[in-house]
């Protein structure tokens, strides 16, 4: 079954294009060594330009475990980190077929 997830970032002011330049590396990343992750996209909310929203899926639980420990994922957290504006908000969800 597959495995969705929206996660919502918070990006710390002025720091925009750091932000996405950073997620863009890491998008790349997962679509070329993930093959269980279905789609990893990023979103700018409207309302906020701080607030983004990463909208994943993953074929299954190894699928999502292999995105956790991948080295894309560990680079991600130290070049986004300086970017961010705090802990992400997660939402797990499966998928209803």
């Amino acid at each position: 079954m597959s495995i969705g997830i929206i996660a919502k970032l918070k990006c710390a002011e002025g720091k925009n294009a750091e932000f996405e330049a950073g997620f863009k590396e890491m998008q790349k990343a997962v679509s070329k060594n993930e093959p269980g992750c279905e789609f990893y996209l990023l979103h700018k909310s409207r309302s906020d330009d701080t607030v983004y929203y990463v909208m994943e899926q993953y074929k299954d639980e190894d699928a999502l475990a292999a995105h956790g420990k991948s080295d894309a994922f560990k680079a991600a957290g130290a070049k986004l980190g300086p970017a961010s504006g705090g802990a992400p908000e997660i939402e797990l969800m499966d998928l209803v077929s």
